[in-house]
């Protein structure tokens, strides 16, 4: 069972606005990870020219259509909602508010990422890391281009890079390639706190 499986979105009670703004992250998120209408339809099981629709608020996908898309776009369902109830709020094609940010967890949430810049600006994305004593990235991996760099905000971060380790602490930053092969943990018994910046985005 998929991570999207896994959560059970309640549906707001305006279907028009609703169909527009789930159309409408669904088509920036795609265009962030890089992936064509077919490409998703077809990780869906859905066909191009419904999906093309969803994305233009033209249709409203069942729970099941919705969880396949974001199972295909590697998102949680419950995203396409987040910071939904507050109509007034038009500018979140450029800030992020804090009731507002998306997040991921991982280690049974002894690491969380907070999404920090909408998927509207795919050249760049900033992240807030909140690890908790013994959480670990897992094994290391990297990406293909750009950049990434952080600052340790509290606590301490081991931070490996090819095979390299560095101590840092609070108040200390970093950057390296992209292409680098990372992994990150917490060291010691604090709670480690990192800003984390990627170019362009990954999440």
């Amino acid at each position: 069972m998929s991570k999207a499986d896994q959560i059970s979105p309640v549906l707001p009670s305006e279907p028009a606005d609703q169909s527009a703004q789930i159309g409408e992250r669904l088509r920036l998120r795609r265009k962030l990870r890089g992936l064509s209408l077919k490409q998703v339809a077809d990780g869906a099981g859905l066909s191009v020219g419904m999906l093309s629709q969803v994305e233009r608020g033209l249709a409203v996908p069942s729970v099941k259509s919705m969880r396949a898309i974001c199972a295909a776009l590697d998102m949680p369902v419950i995203w396409l909602f987040q910071g939904a109830a507050d109509r007034s709020d038009m500018d979140s094609d450029i800030v992020v508010r804090q009731g507002a940010r998306r997040e991921l967890s991982y280690n049974d949430g002894a690491l969380r990422k907070e999404l920090l810049t909408p998927d509207t600006q795919p050249q760049i994305q900033m992240l807030r890391f909140i690890m908790e004593p013994g959480a670990d990235s897992g094994e290391p991996y990297s990406n293909a281009e750009g950049g990434k760099c952080g600052l340790v905000l509290r606590g301490t971060l081991g931070l490996e890079l090819d095979g390299r380790k560095f101590t840092i602490r609070q108040g200390d930053s970093f950057a390296f390639p992209s292409h680098a092969m990372v992994r990150f943990w917490t060291i010691g018994d604090q709670t480690c706190e990192v800003i984390w910046v990627v170019a362009p985005a990954t999440v």
